[in-house]
């Protein structure tokens, strides 16, 4: 078969699939389209280094220790984030083993239930053809697409977000046409408490500022009196505060940790990494939105009947004015794009919260062309679609081609070799996916200059290993050693044998590691094992040959 002709033919199936898309109860179809899509291929490449490798190695710890109210990071509290992406995760793995494919289950469903709850949302206020390419726009993006392949807490808050806003405003919407709003309200509550209990302040705050500003520009100043529903205030401190209560009760200190220096202090100190200027996320977001985005330029050209106001045909009464849902969208874009604008440091997932209102904005353009009767709109949208899609596959091909850093190949020869009473130990760094790929559930010692007053200034691992074990400070001593406690233990002729990962060029500051291979390694990583009361180098002189 020709390639013309296979591509013309791909482009009638996907025409199809998204005229199906239309239907009236078509939700239960987009959800599982939506899934299949994204978790296919989750599977492909092992964790990335370090923020999976981090965030589903608390989640393993919380599974194999057995205590799932609080979170550990090398056995000891890890308070830096809160427990909802822990918990999810540690059920995946639970459910379907130690692998990435579970790692990443609780990103891939966060975001099928965004581009679903999306779709029933506008299915319900615009109409379905609008609904299904929206949709459409907004699963197949590449950008989205990459957060659902990422195991962190971002993929997941974003959704928590989007459905907040979503069951916010449609608790407006049933309250302007005198329809029962108790259960809307009572599902944004519900949404606000689960983000809070994912990312903290930042998952009421962000999803109130654009309601807020919705409705300010309407004037809606009921509604906003409205939405302060006090039995969902209630409902959002009893589903919120015993988490809390519990850590304080067990770990004192937690509440001044968590919530002052967390939410606060923290965003006053320096050195934080990214550091970006103001208009980092447009380019950003621009790019990692192509091809959709490139269509965001017909926005400059005069517009037609979108413009005009809506009136509700008498078969469908819930719906809304489109200039409403569109200032509802604007809110929603603006104020979470200009708010992680302002920090100066920057990560490019916090601003996945803007996908659902700029693939609005997107389809806009679809539908301006195609009321105006410009030919081939819908084909174009289909082609658009395979085009994003084959960017999807190929960014998952370059991660299986190309892998990136990983100890995963390092932790299975761990697994294999290592026996009962053995001892892991880390030289200037912390692999947080070894535990899980290894098995690992004893105690990991990592080596670095831990009595250096920069440690608790910078935004790394050792600032973490560091806070974590101001809560169990007898823990901190078993596990976080100086150089010098290294090479004494290593000295003592009653060593156990000892499993040392370092990296490969910094190996010979550590006399234990001088002149000895490395039973296998990675590119920039390498394992070595020290059998149980063998000699190493650097015994027998003075503590201050060992490195400091």
């Amino acid at each position: 078969m020709k390639a013309p002709v296979f591509c013309t033919r791909l482009v009638d199936a996907g025409e199809s699939v998204w005229r199906r898309l239309q239907a009236r109860r078509a939700w239960p179809w987009v959800a599982l389209c939506v899934f299949l899509w994204l978790a296919a291929t989750t599977w492909a490449y092992p964790l990335l280094l370090p923020d999976e490798g981090r965030y589903v190695g608390v989640a393993w710890h919380m599974l194999a220790s057995g205590d799932y109210l609080t979170p550990r990071l090398d056995g000891m509290p890890f308070f830096h984030k809160p427990p909802l992406f822990y918990w999810l995760t540690s059920a995946s793995l639970a459910v379907f083993g130690d692998n990435a494919w579970a790692g990443r289950l609780c990103s891939v469903l966060a975001a099928t239930a965004l581009v679903t709850v999306f779709y029933v949302f506008l299915r319900r206020y615009v109409s379905g053809r609008t609904a299904g390419r929206t949709a459409l726009i907004l699963a197949v993006q590449p950008f989205l697409f990459g957060a659902a392949h990422y195991a962190n807490l971002d993929m997941l808050v974003a959704a928590l977000m989007g459905l907040t806003v979503m069951a916010g405003a449609d608790a407006v919407f049933r309250r302007e046409q005198q329809r029962p709003d108790a259960g809307a309200l009572t599902a944004m509550y519900v949404a606000a408490a689960a983000g809070f209990l994912a990312k903290g302040l930042i998952g009421v705050v962000l999803p109130g500022g654009v309601l807020f500003f919705w409705l300010l520009g309407r004037r809606r100043f009921r509604a906003m009196g409205r939405l302060l529903w006090w039995p969902g205030i209630l409902l959002f401190l009893a589903l919120t505060l015993p988490w809390m209560v519990v850590m304080e009760t067990r770990h004192p200190g937690f509440f001044d940790y968590y919530i002052v220096y967390q939410h606060f202090q923290r965003f006053l100190e320096s050195g934080f990494n990214n550091p970006h200027p103001f208009w980092f996320y447009v380019p950003v977001v621009l790019g990692l939105t192509l091809p959709w985005s490139i269509q965001l330029w017909r926005w400059c050209q005069p517009r037609g009947p979108l413009q005009t106001a809506f009136v509700p045909p008498a078969h469908r009464p819930e719906q809304v004015d489109r200039r409403v849902l569109r200032g509802l969208m604007l809110s929603w874009l603006a104020v979470v794009l200009v708010f992680f604008s302002i920090p100066t440091s920057k990560l490019v997932g916090y601003v996945i919260a803007v996908l659902p209102p700029l693939a609005w904005f997107i389809q806009e353009t679809f539908e301006q062309r195609e009321e105006s009767t410009a030919p081939g709109a819908g084909r174009s949208l289909v082609r658009h679609a395979l085009i994003a899609g084959g960017l999807c596959l190929l960014a998952v091909a370059a991660l299986v081609l190309f892998p990136q850093r990983s100890t995963k190949s390092l932790a299975q020869v761990l697994a294999a070799e290592a026996t009962p009473g053995d001892q892991l130990v880390m030289l200037d760094q912390y692999a947080y996916d070894v535990p899980m790929y290894a098995g690992w559930r004893g105690p990991v010692v990592a080596v670095s200059h831990w009595d250096d007053p920069a440690v608790m200034q910078g935004d790394d691992w050792r600032r973490e290993l560091a806070d974590a074990a101001t809560f169990t400070p007898d823990k901190g001593a078993d596990r976080l050693w100086l150089p010098s406690q290294l090479q004494t233990y290593l000295c003592d002729p009653g060593h156990a044998t000892t499993w040392m990962l370092a990296w490969l060029d910094e190996a010979d500051r550590y006399p234990a590691l001088m002149d000895r291979e490395p039973l296998a390694r990675t590119p920039r990583m390498g394992l070595w094992r020290v059998p149980a009361a063998e000699t190493v180098n650097g015994c027998g002189e003075t503590p201050s040959s060992a490195p400091e």
